[in-house]
């Protein structure tokens, strides 16, 4: 059994601050969806989610290909291990080297999905969430002060959400000169939803709203992405607010139209708004552009 994923990405500056620092890539012909979130209060947030997503998509990517083409074997959880590792020590080396980048660090969150297997990779609080069978489950653990207190068992939800610092993250890329992501694995269901979301979503619409939301615009991603970040930015858009949406299908491999899709990032277009959206047409239809199936084998996993 092939997966195709109907997928929307969406970013927006907000209602307050005058940059996007927020960043989102896609290569769904490679089954992968990565966001960032450059830190506020830092300088160049900016520059590091924009060298994180271009970088990871990249480089992530070109590993896939070259494993599919040699036959060699793909581990792949040291595989998005190491790629963050390395980021990481990428944007801490650029921040040391300029000043104007003093300080610059950002989350990133990232969703492959190979095969029948969904793999997770984040730092920070960036979150990526699961719908299925009607209830919405957050995958990720935020690494985060507040995520910390709330484990302790020092405060409660309502009391974390409203802690002075509970946007302090105890990970990130380019923060420090080491850095441990959190790899997982999860398996994949015809029908999954995946959100992959920056903060600016999570602290202006409850989970509660989230779930409610894509249960009302299903199977419509591209319209649920844009009245997720809607809903931020009516809420009052204190941060800037990204989503990636992904809609997993089954399809049969046999009678499955050709891969014609390509990568896309875009990372803080002037106007701040950026989406593109994939579809699978009918069986009948001609293919269109941005058409995304993942029919290939993955690679001989480790």
């Amino acid at each position: 059994m092939a997966y195709a994923f109907d997928f929307a990405l969406k970013t927006h500056p907000g209602q307050v601050r005058p940059l996007n620092e927020d960043a989102v890539a896609a290569d769904p012909a490679s089954g992968l969806f990565i966001l960032a979130d450059g830190l506020g209060g830092y300088n160049a947030g900016e520059i590091a989610s924009t060298m994180a997503v271009s970088a990871l998509i990249t480089n992530l990517t070109a590993t896939l290909d070259h494993c599919r083409r040699t036959g060699d074997v793909f581990d792949l959880p040291n595989v998005l291990a190491s790629a963050l590792i390395e980021m990481n020590g990428d944007i801490f080396r650029a921040a040391l080297n300029s000043a104007a980048f003093e300080g610059m660090a950002t989350t990133v969150v990232v969703a492959w999905l190979l095969g029948a297997q969904l793999w997770v990779a984040h730092a920070g609080d960036s979150r990526l969430y699961r719908h299925r069978g009607g209830k919405l489950e957050q995958i990720t653990r935020d690494h985060s002060f507040s995520q910390e207190l709330l484990d302790a068992g020092m405060v409660t939800e309502e009391e974390a959400r409203l802690l002075p610092a509970k946007n302090l993250v105890t990970r990130a890329l380019g923060a420090a000169a080491d850095v441990e992501p959190e790899v997982h694995d999860y398996d994949v269901q015809d029908g999954d939803l995946l959100l992959l979301c920056s903060d600016g979503l999570t602290e202006m619409v409850t989970e509660y709203e989230i779930d409610g939301l894509i249960a009302a615009c299903l199977p419509d991603v591209a319209e649920t992405a844009r009245r997720l970040v809607d809903m931020a930015n009516e809420a009052g858009g204190r941060d800037n607010v990204s989503v990636i949406v992904v809609r997993v299908m089954a399809v049969d491999e046999q009678h499955a139209p050709p891969v014609i899709a390509e990568s896309v990032i875009d990372a803080n277009e002037q106007s701040g708004i950026a989406e593109a959206t994939g579809t699978v047409p009918d069986a009948i239809a001609e293919p269109e552009v941005n058409t995304v199936l993942e029919t290939a084998e993955p690679p001989a996993l480790e």
